[in-house]
This record gives structure tokens, C-alpha cells and sequence, in this order.
């Protein structure tokens, strides 16, 4: 017999933590990738699993829904967790890395492997090869996405996405600055340290604002529909909406002390290390689409930035994805075409941690079909089992989003003695639902590698307060 293979379009995360798992099982995988004959207006290596934006995989504490997630994916075997670790860079309570080790170690691991055949190739047409995944990111190129238009019969949809500058830490002014993570996070001295705050004044912010503002923005085309998404506006747009939105946001001062002053400041501008040896720091949580110039002029009257260097500048970019409530069913698999998948930012998740997350359960997936078994979908009560409800959801008006635990299945108090639901406060609720689905993913691991198929998600049950 011929042994089974996989086409995989695409080394991204998606496609990467696809290609790994599935190799890693003893089956072929054929990985097309465009690189280095081609690479999209947000690249600039010819990496394999390159990251175009920021260089964080987001809040590592079990109480927020990624880092469930980024812990769920621990205990299926993921390579890109298992990378990340191994290049991680201090980052307060999130979990960022090296981009470049990250990117690199991940193109060895990519390269190295006996069952990977990697091909670089521009592909414009889905090949006939079945099973296929198609894992090509937010910017897929036009000839393809009109391939897959055409196959799915409706229109592509596209919303826009920004990315954050980077300036070199040569070009700080460190006597202007400091140095905390927020809430005093992390648990070594490095990581409480793991930030470099900018802090403003009032006067110095409204002053910002008022020049955000008024500054000079890259148009988008005529007929472009701007549709950004909503947890990565530019920093222009949220000022638009708001003297004090940017202060409420990602320049919000909340539980960062100034240690100069022992207050918190009016405002402030964090910036979070590009790479191990701190070369380099992005401005968090301003992506933007200001010209290169205006960038320069604005960056530059924020404390501690007069005369920074900008390594990489802001931009737009566009980001493609299906309407995954109306095409794809619950292993991201195209209703009208079986053996056809669509894994990453291009099938409708948002985020490096929910795209990789979606790769690495299309091949679970596939591997459940190659053996002749229909797949066991992840528990809902799981951030995995989240990835897939959230797919189903809103057909009619469908948007990205990252996980959220309201993605997951409804908590469901336990009664207390007097009759009454025990209610639990926030933190100790997300915990709770952590704990939760920890357990159900054990037992969804468990029921996954028997060989007969019981009912593939157990019902949310009631929880008593840990």
C-alpha cells in the first residue's frame, strides 16, 4: 500500500504546526511554500513560520483564555509552544519571543525532518491533491484567493490589520524612561522588568492625541472596504473615536508605578523587547497607518523617543478569510468539498496562538480520517473546543476573534446548601473554567486514541468553587 500523504499550502504557523504534527505521526507531508520565490507585502525573511507582527503569543496566566489555550497545546505535543519556549524573551505575565530564533528554529525543525518535503513554489490554483490544507495567512495571494472564491461560490472577505513599529534600543533615552511590567507581573526580576515605559503628562498626552490626530495617513484605495479588525485598530482610529480612548487602552497607566514619582502617569507607551539581547522594542499596541515621515515626527515628541530609530515602520496590511460559519463544518473541513481544509487566519481565527491552535487540530483531524474514524471534536468546555464553536457562529456577519472564554461552554454554578447558585468572582470563575477544561481535554485525549467512537463532546457539567 501507498504510504498516506498530505499537501499542506502554506508554512505560516497554521501550516507548520500541521505539517509537524502530522509528520510526527509517520505520515508524508508535501509543504508548498512561497518563499523565496515570492513573499507578501508584511514579510521580510525567507524564514518558515516567520512572525509578521508582534512578536508576543499573548498572557500566559491559565485565568485568560489564551493562556489556556497555549497550555492545552502544551499537552497535545505542539511544536510551536514547545519553539516558543525555547526562545522566549522576558515579557511580564505574556509570552513572548525571539522572532528571528523562533523563526529560524522552527525552519530547521521544518527542514530537518525525513517526512517533510518542502517545496518553494508561488501557488495560484489549489492543487488536485487530496487531503489539502490550505494555510495561507491573512495575506493570501489574489490569483488564489480567487481560486477558492470561485470554488466557494461567494465573494472573499477582507477586513484590515495594522502592525506596531520597532525602534532600536540604542535610540532610547533611558533617563526618560522605566523599566516594570504591569501589576509588577512575572515571577523573576527580569521579567517584572520586562517593559520599557514612556510616561506622559496630561498635557504631553492631549497633546499627542491632538497630532495623532491631525497627521498624515496612507489612503486606502478607492475601491478597498476598510474593515479593521477590532483588537488591532490603529492607534489613529482609536483616537478618532476619543480624547481618552488611547488613555483606556494601550497607553493606560493602570498599574504601572513610575518609580520617580511613585504615582501612576497620566499615560504611558510600553515597549516590549523584539529579541534576547534586547536590541530591539516594538511600540505595544501601536499599530498604525501614518505615513513613514508623520511616523517619525509623532513617535519622536514621546518622552524618552526624541531620537529613536525606527527599524520597522507601522503599516496596513489586508487580511483574507472564509465565512467559516457557511463553508467550513467543525474540523475546518469544506462542507461542499471533502478532503479540502482550511487551517490559520485565512479559515476565520484571529492571532498566532489560535492559528497555530487550528493547525495543529486539522491534523488530528485528518490523521482520525486516515484511519478510517470520523474525528472526535475537542470538548466545548475546552479553549480547543472554543476555536471550533466560534466558527459556527454569526453566518450572516462573521468577523475574526480571539479566544475568549466566552468561546467556550457556559459556566454552570454548582447550588450551595441554601438552594442557591454559588457565584464565583471573575479570576476565580476563569480559573474554575481552566481547571475545567484541563480535565475534559485529559479525557478527550483519552477517549481520542481508543479505537471505537463513543459521542464525540460531553455536556457542560455544574462545578463547585475550587
Amino acid at each position: 500500500m501507498t504510504a498516506p500523504s498530505v499537501t499542506i499550502v502554506g508554512a505560516g504557523l497554521a501550516g507548520s504546526e500541521c505539517a509537524l504534527a502530522l509528520a510526527r505521526a509517520g505520515v508524508r507531508v508535501v509543504l508548498l511554500e512561497q518563499k523565496p520565490v515570492a513573499r507578501t507585502p508584511a514579510q521580510t525573511s525567507d524564514s518558515l513560520c516567520e512572525l509578521v507582527c508582534s512578536n508576543s503569543f499573548r498572557g500566559a496566566a491559565l485565568a485568560n483564555a489564551v493562556g489556556l489555550l497555549k497550555e492545552e497545546m502544551r499537552r497535545l505535543g505542539s511544536e510551536v509552544m514547545a519553539t516558543a519556549e525555547l526562545t522566549r524573551v522576558p515579557a511580564g505575565g505574556a509570552l513572548a519571543v525571539d522572532r528571528e530564533r523562533f523563526s529560524a528554529a522552527m525552519t530547521e525543525k521544518l527542514r530537518a525532518h525525513p517526512l517533510i518535503e518542502v517545496r518553494s513554489e508561488l501557488v495560484e490554483r489549489l492543487p488536485d491533491a487530496r487531503p489539502l490544507v490550505v494555510a495561507t495567512g491573512p495575506l493570501t495571494g489574489d490569483a488564489l484567493a480567487r481560486d477558492v472564491a470561485r470554488r466557494i461560490g461567494e465573494e472573499r472577505l477582507a477586513y484590515y490589520d495594522a502592525i506596531a513599529p520597532i525602534v532600536s534600543s540604542d535610540s532610547i533615552d533611558e533617563s526618560k524612561v522605566f523599566r516594570a511590567s504591569r501589576w509588577d507581573k512575572g515571577e523573576t526580576e527580569e521579567d517584572r522588568n520586562a517593559y520599557v515605559n514612556a510616561p506622559l503628562d496630561e498635557a504631553q498626552y492631549k497633546a499627542f492625541v491632538a497630532e495623532l490626530c491631525a497627521a498624515q495617513k496612507v489612503a486606502p484605495e478607492s475601491f478597498e472596504d476598510v474593515r479593521y479588525f477590532e483588537g488591532c485598530l490603529p492607534i489613529e482610529v482609536m483616537a478618532e473615536r476619543g480624547e481618552m480612548t488611547l488613555a483606556f487602552g494601550p497607553m493606560k497607566p493602570v498599574g504601572l508605578t513610575d518609580p520617580r514619582t511613585g504615582r501612576w502617569p497620566f499615560a504611558v507607551v510600553q515597549l516590549r523587547a523584539e529579541d534576547a539581547a534586547e536590541t530591539a522594542y516594538n511600540l505595544v499596541g501601536f499599530q498604525t497607518r501614518l505615513i513613514r515621515g508623520e511616523q517619525e515626527r509623532l513617535f519622536r515628541t514621546i518622552p524618552g523617543l526624541e531620537q529613536c530609530e525606527i527599524l520597522r515602520y507601522g503599516a496596513v496590511h489586508r487580511n483574507t478569510f472564509l465565512r467559516a460559519p457557511l463553508l467550513l463544518d467543525a474540523t475546518f473541513q469544506l462542507k461542499a468539498e471533502p478532503g479540502l481544509y482550511f487551517a490559520g487566519q485565512v479559515s476565520g481565527v484571529e492571532g498566532y496562538v489560535e492559528s497555530a491552535a487550528s493547525g495543529g487540530l486539522v491534523a488530528r483531524f485528518i490523521l482520525e480520517r486516515l484511519a478510517g474514524r470520523e474525528p472526535v471534536l475537542p470538548p466545548p468546555t475546552t479553549a480547543h473546543g472554543g476555536l471550533v464553536a466560534q466558527l459556527s457562529r454569526n453566518p450572516e456577519d462573521y468577523q475574526p476573534s480571539n479566544i475568549t472564554f466566552s468561546h467556550l461552554a457556559p459556566w454552570v454554578p454548582a447550588v450551595g446548601a441554601n438552594g442557591k447558585p454559588v457565584r464565583l468572582q471573575k479570576r476565580a470563575k476563569y480559573e474554575a473554567m481552566a481547571e475545567r477544561a484541563l480535565a475534559d481535554l485529559d479525557g478527550w485525549l483519552r477517549l481520542a486514541s481508543e479505537p471505537a467512537r463513543a459521542p464525540a463532546v460531553p455536556t457542560p457539567r455544574a462545578h463547585a468553587e475550587p
